[in-house]
């Protein structure tokens, strides 16, 4: 008995299916769009991560169609230390962010990141091409990602620059979507959107939705989901190193030793999230030994300050750290609050940027519980 492999438009269909019965699509302009936009069109060769493994996939191979219609992240480029430079995300988060976006018709959407331009395709379809303009650093892919668009069908205005600045092709934009993540909003951002407007983005590990006000300020909470997108790079040529990059030494290393209570699981997420926000500039990495030990590793490169936490039982764990920064204390305090005031959810979780840049982060309300962030 022979298997049919289905078509790249059946495999389009049940994924946008499978988006609708999840709640990750709920318009009916946003699932017009995924179905008519290919994904597969956007992704001739890319990988899977599974189980700490890369599986290859190109166009032709039995299984690339099928692969390039799942709901996970399929990553297409890395750079130099082998960190993963641009990838196609997945498509449930890619529409949980399109739906966050509340966009109207003949409203004016800038991109931060094209990546392989399949997000581009989906807001030009839903907007038209003259409304969508999408930035990237890199510019061999907005050339490929240019390329990929037409031959798709659409012709959204695609620029080369460090997004992380002013993108001149509007002066102001109603909707700013970016698909890299941040550890702080940049300046640039509430200020080229107009009041009103609406900015969603990946800062830390959580997505939020911020509104602009007059003064380009913006304030707003995050979605419920929790993501991390790859980092906004200055240039295409910058080389990102992960936590993983330095295990060796962080297992080894000597320093100050204390015994430390843990608020909440280093797992997480909410916790993750909350130390993410704290120190967006610290390396973090989980391993287990072969013992079965588990061990969280946190690395700040700027001054090699480091720390080692082993645990001993799911509530006490061994502190092992180094350098100028003690990195645990800085986000203990967020995760015994989170554990003493009911473990609120992300969503219960918001921002507010000012037009100068200061980033507070608060709970509930803007007016009550609030951190500023360093």
């Amino acid at each position: 008995m022979t298997t049919t492999t289905p078509s790249a438009g059946e495999l389009r269909r049940l994924m946008t299916e499978r988006l609708v019965s999840t709640g990750a699509l709920h318009s009916e302009e946003w699932e017009e769009a995924f179905l008519a936009v290919p994904r597969h069109a956007f992704v001739p060769r890319f990988a899977v991560r599974s189980q700490g493994t890369k599986i290859e996939y190109s166009e032709g191979d039995p299984s690339w169609l099928t692969a390039a219609y799942s709901d996970v992240s399929l990553l297409t480029q890395s750079d130099a230390a082998g960190t993963t430079t641009s990838s196609s995300t997945e498509p449930s988060l890619m529409a949980r962010m399109l739906e966050a976006l509340d966009v109207e018709d003949g409203d004016d959407v800038l991109e931060i990141g094209s990546g392989t331009g399949y997000n581009a395709g989906l807001l030009a379809y839903r907007l038209g091409d003259e409304h969508v303009v999408s930035m990237d650093v890199d510019p061999d892919l907005v050339n490929v990602a240019r390329g990929r668009l037409q031959e798709a069908g659409f012709a959204p205005t695609l620029v080369t620059g460090n997004g992380m600045k002013i993108c001149p092709e509007r002066a102001q934009y109603d909707r700013l979507l970016a698909t890299c993540g941040v550890g702080r909003i940049p300046t640039a951002w509430p200020a080229q959107v107009r009041p009103g407007g609406i900015i969603v983005a990946n800062i830390a590990s959580g997505i939020a939705r911020l509104t602009v006000d007059a003064e380009h300020a913006a304030s707003g909470r995050f979605l419920p989901h929790l993501a991390t997108f790859m980092l906004a790079r200055a240039t295409a040529t910058d080389v990102s190193r992960t936590a993983g990059h330095f295990t060796r030494d962080l297992l080894s290393w000597t320093g100050a030793t204390r015994e430390i209570v843990l608020p909440a699981s280093l797992d997480a997420e909410v916790p993750q999230l909350l130390s993410s926000l704290i120190a967006p500039d610290v390396l973090d990495v989980g391993l287990s030994t072969g013992a079965g030990q588990q061990i969280h590793c946190l690395f700040e490169p700027s001054t090699s300050s480091w720390a080692r936490i082993t645990l001993l039982d799911p509530r006490t764990a061994q502190l092992d750290h180094g350098g100028p920064r003690d990195l645990w204390a800085e986000r203990a305090p967020l995760h015994s609050h989170w554990a003493n005031h009911g473990r609120p959810s992300p969503d219960r979780y918001g921002l507010t940027i000012s037009s100068d840049g200061a980033h507070t982060l608060w709970l509930d309300d803007p007016s009550g519980t609030s951190w500023r962030l360093p």
